[in-house]
């Protein structure tokens, strides 16, 4: 395997592994490569320092007991292996660009494959989980009333935060 330092035409940095330089060559004349960032297929590679090993570099480090974690509080988990519940103030910081990058492939991949029910959602998902339609995909608008309905109604719904769509 190849790591390679990847660049967008944008200027994103970024990093790829690949079976071989005619491998990273290939997935990129194809325009099977995106960037993280702005889903930009024109990639490059990016100028890398050689990373020569040495036996220093070989030689395992030697174990160092881990240093004791001061206690910090934490949030009640109710869900067991799972990082405690973000405070309500990170809703507040800006969203990173890779989050939005990729939101905005849902957001494409939804309207590409699922049909526009609009505010009639509820009423759509209700039809589909009774039978009275024949199943397909479906997104739209449902308040959080409708969402809590159909919950105890036992149909599963998801809700996807809704960016701006990527510049074209």
């Amino acid at each position: 395997m190849i790591h390679y330092a990847l660049q967008c035409a944008s200027g994103h940095d970024f990093d790829g592994w690949f079976r071989s330089s005619a491998g990273f060559d290939d997935q990129a004349r194809r325009g099977l490569l995106e960037c993280p960032v702005c889903a930009d297929t024109s990639v490059r590679r990016a100028l890398m320092a050689p990373n020569v090993r040495t036996r220093a570099a070989i030689a395992p480090p030697e174990a160092k007991p881990p240093e004791p974690k001061a206690a910090e509080p934490q949030a009640a988990n109710p869900v067991p292996n799972l990082p405690a519940p973000v405070p309500s103030t990170a809703v507040s910081a800006p969203m990173p660009d890779q989050v939005r990058a990729v939101l905005q492939r849902i957001r494409a991949e939804v309207e590409k494959s699922c049909d526009y029910v609009g505010p009639r959602f509820a009423d759509a998902a209700r039809d589909i989980a009774s039978g009275a339609v024949p199943p397909r995909p479906i997104y739209g608008e449902a308040t959080p009333e409708q969402e809590a309905e159909l919950a105890d109604e036992g149909i599963e719904v998801a809700r996807i935060p809704w960016v701006p769509r990527a510049a074209g």
